[in-house]
């Protein structure tokens, strides 16, 4: 069998890894192509498109990136056509993998969404393109399996690709000698996005309350995959921040983080870490998109939690000031930082999805099962 599997930006091309994985150990005969990084390549899914000419934000930067992204979109259709898959696999990346989607689905090829877009949170009427094109949704955060059920949409609640992460197993001394840094400090992680341009949006002034904490602390930005270590040096330039070359280690071994909205934020909570959420786009791109958020909240903790677990600093709030008075509160062991920390737990807990007959299951083992039925009737139900 033969599988199209399209995943843009970081977090998606992580999750796709972690599907091929879990579909393989169902059946090794597996092939895959489309779009992805190193994580899925390694596993030996041919890459036609690499997700880092893909991972672009805000209305300007996409308009000008539209030539190339059609040209790859067009690349990756015409080498599904040579190929002929049996089934296609989008995640995430609503603006690139819904058109995947139309496509193949005219092709007669079932879809399924894995990751679907955050349609609920905005541009609500667009459920339309998941009833149109895609034959099964599997979704990761719990309230949206009712909002794409209730709009006619296949949906299936299969729990966060996060949610059984287990902590990463290199101890702090063991991680402080391979990062030369200073064991006897507490350390901060630093998450400024996974895209150049959220980058340059947010990475000044998450530097700037870095320099107002001080040398007390040790400073860590781990490298998205969709960045390049050379530019992340070049905007960090003379200051006391440490390179690290994954998120997870960081997270978990540091006091607190200054993290960007997004997946980031969850792989906060999985590692229980307080952080304060950031966020800035271009004034243009927020006057577009604000008013049309349907959502109480920026944060997918607090979202999922359905109520303020961290703070949201978010455009003209997003200053080095507050990040630091905010950071002060849950840094020290203190009511603050219990309370957040049961929050986080909570969140934790409701994106893990309970399976009858064996309990809670990594939410790529249920999706694999329920991709494999899509092609196969008969398969393994979960």
């Amino acid at each position: 069998m033969r599988i199209l599997i399209s995943a843009g930006e970081a977090s998606g091309e992580m999750y796709g890894a972690q599907l091929i994985e879990a579909l393989r150990r169902l059946d090794p005969s597996l092939e895959f192509f489309g779009v992805g990084g190193e994580r899925m390549r390694a596993l030996g899914c041919d890459i036609v498109v690499d997700s880092k000419d893909l991972a672009v934000v805000g209305i300007t930067e996409i308009l000008s990136h539209l030539p190339k992204i059609y040209e790859l979109f067009h690349q990756l259709i015409a080498e599904a056509d040579r190929r002929q898959p049996d089934l296609a696999v989008v995640i995430d990346s609503p603006a690139f993998n819904w058109r995947v989607a139309r496509q193949v689905h005219h092709r007669g090829i079932p879809v399924v969404y894995y990751v679907c877009p955050q349609f609920w949170a905005w541009r609500q009427r667009r459920v339309k393109l998941l009833r149109q094109y895609v034959d099964k949704a599997l979704v990761i955060f719990p309230f949206e399996e009712k909002f794409y059920c209730d709009r006619g949409v296949d949906a299936t609640f299969v729990g966060h690709p996060l949610a059984e992460l287990p902590h990463p197993s290199v101890g702090r001394d063991q991680y402080a000698a391979q990062h030369r840094l200073d064991r006897t400090k507490q350390w901060i992680t630093l998450m400024p996005g996974s895209r150049v341009k959220e980058v340059r949006m947010n990475l000044p002034t998450i530097l700037e309350s870095a320099a107002v904490l001080g040398r007390d602390y040790e400073f860590l930005l781990p490298i998205a995959p969709t960045l390049s270590r050379s530019l992340l040096e070049k905007l960090i330039a003379s200051r006391q921040v440490t390179l690290v070359p994954e998120a997870l280690p960081a997270l978990c071994h540091s006091r607190a983080g200054i993290i960007a909205s997004g997946t980031a934020t969850v792989e906060a909570a999985m590692m229980s870490t307080p952080f304060v959420m950031v966020y800035r786009v271009s004034p243009f791109t927020y006057l577009l998109g604000r008013w049309r958020v349907k959502v109480p909240h920026f944060a997918m903790v607090n979202l999922i939690a359905e109520a303020e677990v961290v703070p949201e600093l978010v455009q003209s709030k997003f200053k080095a000031d507050h990040v630091v008075s905010r950071l002060n509160q849950i840094i020290p062991d203190g009511p603050a930082r219990d309370k957040m920390l049961e929050g986080l737990a909570r969140v934790k807990a409701r994106l893990r999805a309970p399976n009858r007959a064996s309990g809670v299951r990594p939410a790529a083992e249920r999706a694999a099962d329920i991709i494999l039925g899509v092609v196969e009737p008969a398969g393994t139900s979960v």
